[in-house]
Formats: structure tokens, sequence, C-alpha cells
């Protein structure tokens, strides 16, 4: 049953990625059907509200806006792996055409072999009914055969194209991502900031934002090497990680250097406080360890600002009042959050 609904979801995402390239201006290519087909799947909602305002100046999308729908929000990766996946999708979307041309191909027989049958009939001409029944029964045959090759056809495409946008997903995750930390890089915070303030898409009212840094990091470079500061910032990363888990919606990101950021859309400043506190008091826990001898060097702590968004607030004065929160976390001794 299950593999029933996936072959019949897959046919009515192409049907609708198809219907709506038949009704704008930008050519049918794998670029043009690659937007379609994820806005059609709800997987990209970035695509989708984009798309839904270019549909408001541009009834009628062209090439050029579905050229920067593409680059913006789907081919957030080298030129080298989007010119592979466009040159998959356009192989799969060929192999589908192909076999929707030879199933229409055997329709249109079918369909001449049941006027042949019917005039037979009306004739009554008992030798010609006999032929026609044996040649409808061929073309129904060959109507079933390739209905199923096209059902089998549809299956196949909707599975590559999947796996097309998994490769895709994995691909632009990558390239928002911190190789060292495992968290957001700054390309990422800046994309996580601007939905968490876009008020179509979350209450932003209901938002806030944790700037942290770690104490004298200067000295544990100089003192023991990048290689060990290196371990610290994945350290913290990982405890950062594992403290969002269970906050739906949150995002970590390394901001630069070893400032860290947390985004909390529609969470409130207690929430975000609470975070904060928990981050500081479970960074406290981390031994820093030669490698070698497995001797404690050290341990480290955080200091974190914490803001709520505000009424008017942009990106900039939203991370403005989180960064003075956290500059007078350090002031005042560091190891400590402050709320601003």
């Amino acid at each position: 049953m299950r593999y029933k609904q996936n072959r019949q979801q897959s046919a009515e995402l192409l049907r609708l990625a198809l219907a709506q390239i038949g009704q704008h201006d930008a050519a049918a290519n794998p670029t043009t059907f690659a937007v379609w087909y994820e806005h059609a799947s709800g997987t990209n909602p970035r695509l989708s509200a984009e798309l839904e305002k270019s549909l408001l100046a541009e009834p009628r999308l062209g090439d050029a806006t579905i050229e920067r729908l593409y680059r913006d929000h789907i081919a957030e990766i080298d030129e080298a792996t989007a010119e592979r996946v466009r040159e998959s999708f356009g192989r799969v979307m060929a192999e589908l055409s192909q076999s929707a041309a030879r199933t229409g191909d055997s329709a249109n027989a079918f369909g001449e072999r049941l006027n042949q049958l019917n005039r037979s009939l009306a004739q009554a001409d008992a030798p010609m009914l006999a032929s026609h029944l044996a040649d409808t029964l061929a073309s129904t045959e060959q109507m079933q055969s390739s209905v199923e090759a096209l059902q089998q056809k549809v299956t196949s495409s909707h599975q590559e194209i999947e796996a097309l946008r998994n490769e895709l997903e994995r691909t632009r995750e990558d390239a928002v991502r911190c190789p060292l930390t495992k968290v957001l890089n700054r390309k990422g915070f800046d994309q996580r900031m601007s939905a968490m303030l876009d008020p179509q898409q979350t209450p932003a009212l209901a938002s806030c934002l944790i700037m942290i840094d770690i104490d004298h990091f200067k000295k544990v470079n100089d003192n023991h090497g990048h290689l060990l500061g290196d371990r610290v910032l994945a350290a913290l990363g990982e405890v950062l990680h594992t403290s969002v888990q269970a906050m739906p919606g949150v995002s970590v990101a390394r901001y630069g250097g070893e400032e860290f950021a947390v985004l909390l859309p529609g969470r409130s400043l207690a929430e975000a406080t609470a975070l904060a506190e928990a981050v500081r008091a479970n960074v406290k826990t981390l031994k820093i360890r030669q490698r070698a001898s497995d001797k404690v060097l050290g341990t480290i702590s955080v200091s974190a600002g914490v803001a709520a968004l505000q009424a008017g607030d942009d990106e900039a004065a939203l991370i403005a009042r989180a960064d003075a929160a956290l500059y007078r976390s350090k002031q005042d001794g560091r190891d400590r959050v402050t709320v601003g």
C-alpha cells in the first residue's frame, strides 16, 4: 500500500510541476522544472514564499525570475554540482517525456482499433468483426503494457528526483555549516536571522538572540596551540548543539572566531536566558586535556548576552543589543549571562 501511495504522490508532484511550467513564460528546462517541483513538494518554504511574492509582480514568470529563484533558493552549491544536477534533471525529464509519448501513441492506436470495431459491429460484418476483435485485444494488451511502463517510469523518475533533491539539500547544508564546530556558519546565521525577522514566517516579536564568547580564548591558543584551540571550539559547538536539540526551530551558529550565536524564533526572553545559563554551566564541566598524556590542562568558561526582538528592530539593532549585553558580561568578570 505504501508503494502505491508513493507512486501516486510521485505522479501528482510531477503533474503539478509540469502543469505550472505550461502556465508561465520561462523555458521548459531542468532549472524551471526544479523550481516548480520543489514548490509543489512543499519542502522548500523559503523558495515558495519568494515565488509567491514574485507572482504578485509577474503573473507569468520569465526566465530571469526562474533563474533567480533557482540561484537564491536551490543552487546554493558549487557550479559543478549545479551543472551535474541540471543534466540529471534533464535526462529524467527526457526519459519521462519519451515514455509519456509512447503511451500516447498506444492510446491513439487503441482508439483507432475501437473505432474500427465499432464500425464492424454497426455493419454486422462477421469476418471483419473477428479480425477487429483480435486487433483490439492486441491493442488492449499493448496499451496496458504502455501504461504500466509509464507508471514504472514515473516511480523511478520520482526516486531519482528525490535522490537529487536530497543531494542538493545536503550540499546546501554543507555550504552554510562550519566544518569544525558542525553548527551554522556566518552565511547560515544570516539566512536564519532573515527568516526569524520575516513577520510572514514567525511571530517576530516573540524572538530572541544569544551571543556567546569563549573567555580568554587567546590564552588557550597562545599557551596550548591552535590545535587545542580548535578542539575547544568543536567542544563548545557540541555543547550548543546538544543544548538546543529539544527546542524545535532554534538555530546555533558560529558567528566568527570564538563567538557563537543562538537564534530563538518564537521564544521568550525567559527561555533564552535559561538556555544561556544552561550552556554556561555545561561549558564549565568541560576539561581541556592534553591529547598525548590525557593530562587536564584547565577548564574554560563562556560569557553571554541575551536580547529580545523589539518593535522596529532590524538585524543590526538586535545583534548590537545582544553584543552590548555580552560586552557587559565581559566587563563584569566573565563567566556570566547578561540580559540586554
